[in-house]
């Protein structure tokens, strides 16, 4: 992607103070920790949707592909944040590899995945609260704009609670998926994992019920597995040791995070049938019930801590989704009142215009499914552009100081783009009007950029200074 011309505005000497973000405030335990909150929502609700494109042999060949990807990616990743440490993460990384352009576009994507997710978990919370029928509350918008409230709010208080608190919360979800793992392995029989009608569909088969096509339709899914790992780099301006502790939390999370995705997918479905799982907005619990013939004290269990998991997951993306936009606002790209931070050193602004903005979507539109494929849009998106940039950095710029180097370099994030790009074209398969609203959306991001932002960015901001300094030598050599 080529470079852009872009130009620099003045800024005050304290620009930057009202935009510091607290350091220290995360080691690699932490992010870890972190890495699992943004995504072990996947576990309890929106996987079990892609039964219904693919079945459960779909469904598991997807989340092979995607569970690849993932983790060629998160290699590529734990490079990257060792190399460059700053809040923009995605947005600094593919700044310093494909120019201004090619950052903000990364940026916006990440922004688009970050900013819808809550809203698609915020539907899920709706429908693990209403299975257990507290205060006759339903799945709609005055849960949604509670869940919005609190967690935004906690958030304002400052990272380093916020961080120790999403740790906190997903224990209790992990016990949550270990326990469900425990109630349902003496109920498992593999037969349940096929009990989905066969279509006649090209390639139809018990296995493949919807066909080859199914297989495609069902990676969209397969991503929601591990949506928003690669979020942990956007904590590295409140990392104590970055090029140390990124490297270890983002791969630790992955790990967790196969090994807990696969046995959801085999024992959930594998316990209670596909057929049932496939429509169930809380599958975890709902699984325990139809296995042991009714209501008992560990499906209960499950549904309580299960919300556990969502919130978890809504609460860490809320932080993700807050630091993209200090990042982008901070250097120009969006509106810079947007970067301001609290006595705290929390940017307020960019957690309540997304907040804003995903609980308009919840509440309007309901649809767990919608929102998810609007998500993965933005999610593969920026997953093409963070690998790309990965394996340009690699070729241009072989002598960087990192921290940690890729297994298998560029070839490691080449399979990753490859897959990614797969994954893109899924989108439209699955829901091909979701994916081009949401592509019209970026394409008008790029507008913004191309006839104003790029006029108008701060050069003492962190990922810029990068590049500067960069091109900088490069001129001189």
């Amino acid at each position: 992607m080529a470079k852009s011309r872009v130009d620099y505005t003045k800024v005050d000497a304290s620009y930057m103070s009202h935009r510091q973000l607290k350091r220290g405030a995360a080691g690699w335990i932490l992010l870890a920790g972190l890495g699992v909150a943004y995504v072990i929502s996947g576990d309890f609700s929106g996987w079990n949707l892609g039964l219904a494109q693919g079945g459960w042999g779909g469904l598991l060949i997807a989340f092979v592909l995607m569970g690849i990807m993932y983790t060629c990616m998160v290699f590529g990743l734990a490079e990257l944040s060792s190399t460059l440490p700053t809040a923009g993460a995605g947005y600094g990384f593919a700044r310093r590899a494909l120019g201004p352009l090619g950052g903000f576009a990364t940026g916006m994507a990440v922004l688009i995945e970050y900013a819808v997710a809550p809203a698609a978990i915020a539907t899920f919370i709706g429908g693990y609260i209403e299975a257990l029928g507290l205060f006759g509350l339903t799945n709609s918008w005055p849960v949604y704009l509670v869940t919005y409230a609190i967690f935004i709010g906690i958030h304002l208080r400052g990272v380093g609670e916020a961080l120790k608190l999403m740790f906190v919360i997903t224990a209790i979800a992990v016990l949550a998926l270990i326990a469900t793992v425990v109630g349902l392995v003496p109920k498992f029989d593999a037969a349940n994992l096929f009990d989905i009608v066969p279509t006649d569909a090209a390639g139809a088969s018990s296995f493949l019920p919807m066909g080859i096509a199914g297989v495609l339709a069902a990676l969209v899914y397969g991503i929601w597995f591990f949506l928003a790992i690669e979020g942990v780099p956007l904590a590295a301006e409140e990392t104590s040791d970055p090029k140390r502790d990124m490297p270890r939390g983002i791969i630790a999370a992955m790990a967790i995070l196969l090994v807990f995705g696969a046995l959801m997918l085999v024992l959930v479905p594998g316990a209670a049938g596909a057929e049932a799982m496939s429509t169930s907005d809380n599958p975890l619990p709902e699984a325990l019930r139809i296995a042991y013939g009714g209501n008992t004290f560990l499906a209960d269990f499950v549904n309580y801590a299960g919300l556990a998991g969502l919130v978890a997951s809504f609460f860490s993306i809320m932080y993700a989704y807050s630091r993209q936009l200090f990042a982008l606002s901070r250097a120009g790209y969006l509106p810079r009142w947007m970067s301001l931070t609290t006595r705290w050193r929390t940017p307020y602004m960019a957690l309540i215009v997304p907040g804003t903005i995903g609980f308009l979507l919840a509440a309007l539109t309901g649809d767990g499914g919608l929102l998810i494929n609007i998500a993965v849009f933005g999610a593969t998106v920026s997953y093409v552009l963070l690998n790309l940039s990965h394996i340009v950095l690699r070729r241009r710029e072989p002598d960087l100081p990192r921290g940690y180097r890729t297994p298998g370099g560029a070839v490691t994030t080449g399979v990753a783009l490859v897959l990614a790009v797969v994954a893109v074209v899924a989108t439209f398969v699955v829901d091909v009007l979701a994916a081009s609203i949401t592509a019209g959306i970026f394409v008008a991001a790029l507008a913004y950029f191309w006839f104003y932002s790029r006029h108008h960015l701060v050069a003492s901001a962190p990922e810029e200074e990068f590049a500067q300094i960069t091109e900088a030598e490069s001129e001189i050599r």
